[in-house]
Protein backbone atom coordinates (compact mmCIF):
# COMPACT_ATOMS: atom_id res chain seq x y z
CA UNK A 1 0.00 0.00 0.00
CA UNK A 2 1.09 4.03 -0.83
CA UNK A 3 1.85 5.96 2.06
CA UNK A 4 3.20 9.13 3.14
CA UNK A 5 3.74 11.18 6.02
CA UNK A 6 2.50 14.97 6.17
CA UNK A 7 3.05 17.80 8.99
CA UNK A 8 0.66 20.71 9.39
CA UNK A 9 0.13 23.29 11.80
CA UNK A 10 -2.60 21.31 12.90
CA UNK A 11 -3.90 17.61 12.26
CA UNK A 12 -6.75 18.45 9.85
CA UNK A 13 -4.24 20.75 8.12
CA UNK A 14 -2.03 18.02 8.29
CA UNK A 15 -4.28 15.74 6.42
CA UNK A 16 -5.19 17.98 3.71
CA UNK A 17 -2.03 18.66 2.71
CA UNK A 18 -1.53 15.37 2.38
CA UNK A 19 -4.68 13.97 0.54
CA UNK A 20 -3.35 16.91 -2.11
CA UNK A 21 -0.33 15.56 -2.32
CA UNK A 22 -1.91 11.63 -3.32
CA UNK A 23 -4.06 13.66 -5.39
CA UNK A 24 -6.86 11.37 -2.74
CA UNK A 25 -9.87 12.14 -1.17
CA UNK A 26 -10.55 11.56 2.46
CA UNK A 27 -12.61 8.58 1.79
CA UNK A 28 -9.89 6.75 0.05
CA UNK A 29 -6.94 7.32 2.66
CA UNK A 30 -6.41 5.53 6.24
CA UNK A 31 -5.46 8.49 8.62
CA UNK A 32 -2.94 7.74 11.50
CA UNK A 33 -2.10 10.30 13.59
CA UNK A 34 1.73 10.70 14.56
CA UNK A 35 2.28 13.30 16.79
CA UNK A 36 -0.20 15.90 17.88
CA UNK A 37 1.02 19.83 17.22
CA UNK A 38 2.84 21.62 20.65
CA UNK A 39 2.94 25.22 21.81
CA UNK A 40 6.35 25.42 22.53
CA UNK A 41 7.60 28.43 25.36
CA UNK A 42 5.56 31.53 24.72
CA UNK A 43 3.78 29.94 21.85
CA UNK A 44 7.09 30.24 19.84
CA UNK A 45 10.19 28.50 20.69
CA UNK A 46 9.96 24.58 21.01
CA UNK A 47 6.56 24.23 19.35
CA UNK A 48 5.74 21.29 17.14
CA UNK A 49 3.66 20.50 13.95
CA UNK A 50 0.45 17.76 13.60
CA UNK A 51 2.14 14.83 11.99
CA UNK A 52 -0.15 11.93 10.67
CA UNK A 53 0.20 9.13 8.10
CA UNK A 54 -2.23 8.61 4.89
CA UNK A 55 -2.04 5.02 3.39
CA UNK A 56 -4.32 4.97 0.37
CA UNK A 57 -6.89 2.36 0.71
CA UNK A 58 -7.14 -0.50 -1.85
CA UNK A 59 -10.67 -0.22 -3.09
CA UNK A 60 -11.73 -2.02 -5.74
CA UNK A 61 -13.87 0.91 -7.01
CA UNK A 62 -10.95 2.69 -7.41
CA UNK A 63 -8.91 -0.27 -8.89
CA UNK A 64 -11.31 -0.75 -11.51
CA UNK A 65 -11.32 2.64 -12.45
CA UNK A 66 -7.92 3.32 -12.62
CA UNK A 67 -7.54 0.75 -15.17
CA UNK A 68 -10.75 1.54 -17.53
CA UNK A 69 -9.44 4.77 -17.69
CA UNK A 70 -5.73 4.18 -18.55
CA UNK A 71 -7.57 1.63 -21.42
CA UNK A 72 -10.22 3.58 -22.68
CA UNK A 73 -7.52 6.28 -23.05
CA UNK A 74 -5.43 3.98 -25.02
CA UNK A 75 -8.09 2.70 -27.50
CA UNK A 76 -8.87 6.93 -27.82
CA UNK A 77 -12.62 6.00 -26.46
CA UNK A 78 -14.16 8.70 -24.44
CA UNK A 79 -16.50 6.83 -22.11
CA UNK A 80 -18.35 8.06 -18.62
CA UNK A 81 -18.17 5.70 -15.77
CA UNK A 82 -20.97 4.89 -13.56
CA UNK A 83 -18.58 2.24 -10.40
CA UNK A 84 -20.70 0.96 -7.43
CA UNK A 85 -19.61 -1.64 -4.92
CA UNK A 86 -22.59 -3.37 -3.04
CA UNK A 87 -21.50 -6.23 -0.36
CA UNK A 88 -19.07 -8.28 -2.60
CA UNK A 89 -20.00 -7.48 -6.49
CA UNK A 90 -18.97 -4.60 -8.21
CA UNK A 91 -20.94 -3.12 -11.19
CA UNK A 92 -19.58 -1.01 -13.76
CA UNK A 93 -21.88 0.47 -16.29
CA UNK A 94 -20.21 2.09 -19.22
CA UNK A 95 -21.95 5.27 -21.70
CA UNK A 96 -20.46 6.80 -24.83
CA UNK A 97 -20.59 7.21 -28.22
CA UNK A 98 -18.51 4.16 -29.76
CA UNK A 99 -20.32 1.36 -26.99
CA UNK A 100 -20.34 -1.10 -30.06
CA UNK A 101 -16.72 -1.72 -30.12
CA UNK A 102 -16.50 -2.08 -26.46
CA UNK A 103 -19.83 -4.66 -26.84
CA UNK A 104 -18.16 -6.70 -29.32
CA UNK A 105 -19.36 -10.02 -31.63
CA UNK A 106 -22.22 -11.18 -29.31
CA UNK A 107 -20.69 -9.71 -26.12
CA UNK A 108 -17.06 -11.25 -26.70
CA UNK A 109 -15.31 -7.94 -25.98
CA UNK A 110 -17.68 -6.93 -23.15
CA UNK A 111 -17.06 -10.46 -21.45
CA UNK A 112 -13.02 -10.05 -22.09
CA UNK A 113 -13.32 -6.43 -20.23
CA UNK A 114 -14.90 -7.74 -17.35
CA UNK A 115 -12.53 -10.78 -17.20
CA UNK A 116 -9.52 -8.22 -16.62
CA UNK A 117 -11.20 -5.98 -14.51
CA UNK A 118 -11.91 -9.15 -12.23
CA UNK A 119 -8.44 -9.89 -12.23
CA UNK A 120 -7.53 -6.66 -11.56
CA UNK A 121 -10.06 -5.92 -8.35
CA UNK A 122 -8.83 -9.22 -7.22
CA UNK A 123 -5.43 -8.82 -7.49
CA UNK A 124 -5.34 -6.66 -4.32
CA UNK A 125 -8.45 -7.39 -2.47
CA UNK A 126 -9.04 -9.48 0.50
CA UNK A 127 -11.84 -11.33 -0.30
CA UNK A 128 -13.29 -12.29 -3.87
CA UNK A 129 -15.23 -9.41 -5.34
CA UNK A 130 -17.86 -10.21 -8.85
CA UNK A 131 -17.69 -7.71 -11.38
CA UNK A 132 -20.29 -6.79 -13.83
CA UNK A 133 -19.48 -4.75 -16.60
CA UNK A 134 -22.50 -3.54 -18.79
CA UNK A 135 -23.55 -1.38 -21.31
CA UNK A 136 -26.52 0.19 -22.80
CA UNK A 137 -28.16 -2.50 -20.76
CA UNK A 138 -26.06 -4.99 -23.47
CA UNK A 139 -26.99 -7.82 -20.73
CA UNK A 140 -30.71 -8.05 -20.63
CA UNK A 141 -30.81 -7.74 -23.98
CA UNK A 142 -28.83 -10.72 -24.36
CA UNK A 143 -30.55 -12.38 -22.10
CA UNK A 144 -33.56 -11.97 -23.25
CA UNK A 145 -32.51 -13.17 -26.74
CA UNK A 146 -30.91 -16.26 -25.60
CA UNK A 147 -34.63 -16.93 -23.60
CA UNK A 148 -36.25 -16.55 -26.81
CA UNK A 149 -33.71 -18.47 -28.88
CA UNK A 150 -33.99 -21.36 -26.48
CA UNK A 151 -37.72 -21.47 -26.50
CA UNK A 152 -37.45 -21.90 -30.56
CA UNK A 153 -35.26 -24.12 -30.62
CA UNK A 154 -37.00 -26.55 -27.46
CA UNK A 155 -40.22 -25.94 -29.96
CA UNK A 156 -38.15 -26.86 -33.14
CA UNK A 157 -36.62 -30.21 -31.06
CA UNK A 158 -40.20 -31.13 -30.11
CA UNK A 159 -41.21 -30.62 -33.62
CA UNK A 160 -38.36 -33.00 -35.53
CA UNK A 161 -37.55 -34.94 -32.91
CA UNK A 162 -34.18 -34.34 -32.90
CA UNK A 163 -31.27 -33.45 -30.93
CA UNK A 164 -29.86 -29.36 -31.76
CA UNK A 165 -26.34 -28.35 -30.73
CA UNK A 166 -26.43 -24.10 -29.82
CA UNK A 167 -23.55 -22.44 -31.16
CA UNK A 168 -20.56 -22.26 -28.55
CA UNK A 169 -21.55 -19.54 -25.38
CA UNK A 170 -19.54 -18.39 -22.55
CA UNK A 171 -20.95 -20.01 -19.31
CA UNK A 172 -23.02 -17.08 -18.14
CA UNK A 173 -24.81 -17.53 -21.18
CA UNK A 174 -24.95 -21.35 -21.07
CA UNK A 175 -26.69 -20.91 -17.57
CA UNK A 176 -28.85 -19.03 -18.91
CA UNK A 177 -30.33 -21.46 -21.56
CA UNK A 178 -30.40 -24.26 -19.05
CA UNK A 179 -32.36 -22.34 -16.70
CA UNK A 180 -35.22 -20.93 -19.06
CA UNK A 181 -35.58 -24.80 -19.84
CA UNK A 182 -35.44 -26.56 -16.88
CA UNK A 183 -38.92 -26.52 -16.12
CA UNK A 184 -39.97 -27.92 -19.49
CA UNK A 185 -41.58 -31.34 -19.70
CA UNK A 186 -40.20 -32.50 -22.81
CA UNK A 187 -36.56 -31.06 -23.39
CA UNK A 188 -33.56 -31.73 -21.49
CA UNK A 189 -30.40 -29.75 -21.62
CA UNK A 190 -26.81 -30.29 -21.53
CA UNK A 191 -23.88 -28.97 -21.82
CA UNK A 192 -20.43 -30.36 -24.30
CA UNK A 193 -17.34 -29.85 -25.79
CA UNK A 194 -14.17 -27.50 -24.11
CA UNK A 195 -14.16 -24.23 -23.35
CA UNK A 196 -13.98 -21.82 -25.15
CA UNK A 197 -16.23 -23.57 -27.59
CA UNK A 198 -18.35 -25.35 -25.13
CA UNK A 199 -22.37 -25.95 -26.35
CA UNK A 200 -25.63 -26.24 -25.10
CA UNK A 201 -27.42 -29.26 -26.50
CA UNK A 202 -31.06 -29.28 -26.38
CA UNK A 203 -32.56 -32.71 -26.76
CA UNK A 204 -36.32 -34.67 -26.03
CA UNK A 205 -36.97 -36.31 -22.44
CA UNK A 206 -36.18 -39.90 -22.74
Amino acid sequence: MKFIESMGKTVEEAIVLGLKELNKTREQVEVEVLELPTKGFLGILGSKLAKVKLTVLDRPEDSARVFLEDLFKAMDLEVKMAIQQKDDTLTINIEGPQMGVIIGRRGQTLDSLQYLVSLVVNKTSDKYVKVFVDTENYRQKREETLVRLAAKMAGKVRKVGKTIALEPMNPYERRIIHASLQSNPYIQTYSEGEEPFRKVVIALKK
